[in-house]
């Protein structure tokens, strides 16, 4: 089976909406300041939101560590 690129967007929003809360609260917690830590969290969400697509769609493409689904058990002859 193939994974739509679709698919591969919504599991890369959801991600970063987990990531990118984590990336406010540390920003938070190093600046002390909410302003930055929100600045920084807007950024790092669209750019990882990006990045992981590729690199879902760039694995997607490489054969190796798939198992097919397809199989039949093997019928005693």
């Amino acid at each position: 089976m193939k994974e739509s690129h679709l698919r591969s967007l919504v599991k890369g929003i959801s991600w970063r909406i987990t990531g990118t809360m984590d990336t406010i609260f540390v920003s938070y917690i190093i600046t002390g300041k909410a302003s930055y830590a929100f600045s920084i969290g807007a950024v790092e969400l669209i750019t990882k939101i990006l990045l992981y697509y590729l690199h879902e769609r760039a694995w997607a493409q490489i054969k190796w560590g798939w198992i097919p689904t397809d199989r039949q058990p093997k019928q005693n002859a």
